[in-house]
């Protein structure tokens, strides 16, 4: 398991009975976790004087209960700032264990030796664009949310990233892709995190299962003649990490390159434990 580990503003404290216990800078929150199907004794403190506790509904959704949580508060991440603040559906506005696929294609970006023009699609609110940007790369962020790339604007500015060549667009991922193809443009690395399910801007729908491998085929036609790397993040069950080895590993066998792929999780404090949250399938260039 890839882990992100190198956290000092953010904190699993404990997990139990569904729920996790965590620390977003000097605040406590307790978030809704499918993966935590497990029933140990609730020690920490944290789990009584919280600052904002999300309650799942039985009929589906849920809602926010808040103690002394301001409306938006910023958390760091090495040279990184980002704005955080509570919204539907338990979220945050940022995956704190995407920071371990952050580290891995910040090295590459940094050793590469040449400039790298970056692909980010399903872009949210601008994490990988910020890392990648802060590398050196020049990077494309797409997403379908206007509010989403607004959020992200305004993490680049908190990070100090705002002067970097960051393209930022609205736009639905797949026709971007079919676009850029027909306009001849490449780029040197792929980073994508789609959802299970969505829509587009236009109402487009979007099904992992049924999306993923053709956009993956499509992704590779934008590839320059010297690819870094091609990452793909999951947080669908359904797609384990051998999927994605299989779909990366087939729809780049004409470059040089080897692929890898594994859950990543978030170390839990109080246990010593290593909390799943999702699957990452990277490729990566032999001698790039």
């Amino acid at each position: 398991m890839w882990t992100a580990d190198n956290w000092n503003d953010y904190e699993v404290i404990d997990c139990s009975k569904g729920e996790k216990l965590e620390r977003w800078g000097q605040y406590i929150l307790i978030r809704p976790d499918p993966q935590v199907i497990w029933d140990t004794p609730r020690k920490d403190k944290g789990w009584e004087h919280w600052n904002g506790h999300y309650h799942r509904s039985k009929k589906g959704g849920g809602d926010w209960e808040f103690s002394r949580l301001p409306e938006q508060w910023q958390i760091h991440y090495q040279e990184l700032t980002f704005n955080l603040k509570p919204f539907s559906f338990k979220h945050t506005g940022l995956f704190p264990e995407q920071a371990a696929n952050w580290d891995w294609f910040s090295a590459k970006i940094r050793h590469a030796g040449r400039s790298v023009k970056v692909l980010n699609l399903f872009a949210y609110t601008g994490g990988a664009t910020l890392a990648a940007a802060a590398a050196g790369a020049s990077v494309t962020h797409v997403d379908a949310s206007k509010g989403m790339v607004a959020w992200a604007k305004e993490n680049a500015v908190s990070s100090g990233l705002d002067g970097k060549p960051i393209r930022w667009l609205v736009d639905d991922c797949v026709k971007f892709v079919e676009r850029e193809i027909r306009r001849g443009n490449h780029y040197d690395a792929v980073i994508m995190d789609p959802p299970s399910y969505g829509r587009g801007p236009k109402g487009e729908i979007w099904k992992i299962e049924d999306a993923i491998h053709p956009l993956i085929r499509l992704c590779t036609q934008l590839l320059s003649d010297r690819p870094l790397f091609f990452l793909v993040n999951s947080y669908t069950t359904g797609l384990a990490p051998a999927v994605l080895t299989y779909m990366l590993g087939t729809e780049l066998r004409s470059f040089c390159g080897t692929v890898d792929s594994q859950e990543i999780g978030l170390p839990v404090s109080r246990s010593g434990l290593v909390l799943p949250c999702g699957a990452s399938g990277r490729w990566e260039a032999v001698n790039s």
